[in-house]
């Protein structure tokens, strides 16, 4: 028999309001008593008209957040439709390869729930300079911390407290935050590139989010951090050879992961850029808008 249907029947959960790549990616790789759940917000999303569906694909309509983000009340409409008590949550915007699914099956034998980790790759001049940031706060912090990542999460119901998790997905701004916040994950050292921004646009919403969803769930270590952010550039001023060093151990911890980005020589620059842009999200934050 295949490792396909030797393993426990799972659902993956997938939100998405158009069928990219990736859906056709995680629906290859299932198993006979898998399922895939495309879950979109309305009717008038271009995936919900989409025909001729692999087998064992659904489409769940979601119906829009109220209280909460797209993506939480996307993946609590997914899990309350799932067949399955076995579970894999990811995203629709990296490259899914072969092996993907079966990966994390092994691991969660090996380690329970297990998470990957996201390289987040820049499309735009702001976002690539922003990389360094979000090495250190997505990749290494994700590494260390054991947090989640909602892009590629595998877990089990019985690991959770479901109709309490439930509850307060619908009240979140951060589906893998919260999820952090309720079952211990390990996370192991392979990385998913994932694009970011594009436009200036859209670089500063996901700083917005990113620095939101950084003061909901983990508050002191937000207030310590900028703390440390600030001190480290007031020395690297007056100690030159401290930004050299900082840039070289960054840039090297990264590349340790297999991230090997030209960008992370920007590592001083992007701090000294995340000390503006913090103070923006949190007006942003402050007045609704973010």
């Amino acid at each position: 028999m295949s490792k396909r249907e030797t393993r426990t029947p799972t659902s993956v959960l997938l939100p998405t309001v158009s069928w990219t790549d990736a859906c056709g990616d995680v629906a290859a790789q299932l198993g006979s008593e898998d399922e895939l759940l495309i879950i979109h917000d309305n009717e008038d999303d271009p995936v919900s008209g989409r025909e001729g569906l692999p087998e064992n694909v659904r489409l769940i309509c979601a119906g829009d957040p109220i209280g909460c983000s797209g993506k939480a009340n996307a993946i609590a409409a997914g899990m309350e439709a799932a067949n399955h008590d076995r579970l894999v949550w990811t995203d629709d915007d990296f490259y899914h390869p072969p092996d993907w699914l079966n990966q994390l099956h092994q691991d969660y034998v090996e380690y329970g729930p297990t998470t990957e980790l996201p390289s987040f790759v820049g499309q735009d001049p702001l976002a690539v300079l922003l990389e360094p940031i979000y090495a250190l706060g997505g990749t290494l912090g994700t590494y260390i911390g054991d947090h989640a990542w909602g892009g590629a999460v595998i877990f089990d119901k019985s690991d959770l407290d479901e109709p309490r998790f439930l509850s307060e997905l619908r009240q979140t701004i951060s589906d893998d935050g919260l999820l952090g916040e309720h079952i211990d994950v390990t996370s192991v050292q392979r990385v998913r590139r994932v694009p970011m921004g594009g436009s200036l646009r859209q670089t500063l919403e996901r700083h917005i989010r990113f620095n939101q969803i950084f003061a909901t769930h983990d508050p002191t270590v937000a207030k310590l951090s900028s703390v440390v952010l600030v001190a480290v550039l007031i020395s690297c001023v007056f100690f030159p050879l401290l930004a050299v060093v900082l840039t070289l151990l960054t840039a090297g911890t990264i590349a340790s992961f297999g991230v090997g980005r030209v960008s992370l020589l920007l590592t001083v620059p992007a701090l000294v850029a995340a000390v503006p842009l913090g103070l923006y999200c949190s007006v942003e934050s402050d007045d609704g808008t973010g």
